[in-house]
């Protein structure tokens, strides 16, 4: 089974408000909110026994405290993405020095244009990555044998496509919670792709929680859903619950505020 050390994480900038969304009718996200959030998730992820790297803000990048988008950590390396929104683009460069700090030159990878890629669209599964085609990782960024699945082959890793048809990334309506479990809803309920894993559905009222992250053994939960929140306690899961509201105005949630290796 997995297990996790180290976990980075960057501060929300006061620019957060102009960060990209899907859902406007949520409003902007309040920056004092914002903070209070990210600190409780900090707090959260020290109570799972990793070591936290916090960055501090960078208010030219709306996005960048969702660091799991421009890399993607696996056990044999690190690979800076190619972000496919022009407005985070930037940020790939901005997160490669703190790669750096616990990966040398041989193990530190990049995709590169044309292809594009968020860490949002990619699942790890033991040795295998899910990854999404979404909007923002296009067919050049993921094709077996080109970019990321090269890079991962060569470490002897493998992955695998998962056309997305509704969701901005794989892990907003799917998310892997190791034991062989994984949180499902949506698109994702009947997908092929996941038939060998046990399931857990969740309700279309509640299909945000779905991102949830596992940690060390604890599963940590976005508060204000109940639904998800017992189905993971029915599995026997530690659980901790961190309000997420203010990201989920910009797209965000549990998984892609930080990068767990």
């Amino acid at each position: 089974m997995t297990k996790f050390s180290h976990v980075i994480i960057r501060r929300p900038g006061k620019s957060l408000s102009n960060g990209i969304t899907s859902a406007p009718e949520l409003g902007q996200p309040i920056y004092e909110r914002a903070i209070e959030e990210h600190y409780d998730y900090e707090h959260a992820l020290e109570q799972c026994g990793v070591d936290v790297s916090v960055l501090p803000a960078l208010e030219q990048y709306p996005d960048s405290c969702f660091v799991e988008d421009p890399a993607v950590i696996t056990r044999c390396g690190a690979i800076i993405t190619n972000p496919g929104a022009d407005s985070r683009n930037g940020e790939k460069d901005e997160i490669e020095p703190a790669v750096r700090r616990f990966f040398d030159d041989e193990h530190v990878k990049h995709i590169v244009s044309p292809g594009t890629l968020d860490g949002g669209d990619v699942m790890m599964v033991g040795d295998h990555f899910y990854v999404g085609r979404s909007a923002r990782t296009n067919e050049e960024g993921i094709q077996i044998l080109r970019q990321f699945c090269e890079i991962l082959e060569g470490w002897g890793l493998e992955g695998s496509e998962v056309p997305l048809e509704e969701v901005l990334h794989l892990k907003t309506g799917v998310n892997y919670i190791e034991d062989n479990n994984m949180l499902v809803s949506g698109e994702f309920i009947d997908k092929p792709d996941f038939a060998q894993y046990n399931k857990i559905v969740v309700p279309e009222d509640e299909a945000y929680g779905a991102n949830c992250i596992w940690v060390n053994g604890t599963v940590i939960v976005a508060e204000g859903y109940p639904t998800v929140l017992k189905a993971v306690q029915d599995l026997g899961y530690k659980t901790l619950v961190v309000d997420t509201s203010e990201y989920r105005k910009v797209d965000g949630g549990l998984s892609c505020l930080s990068l767990r290796f």
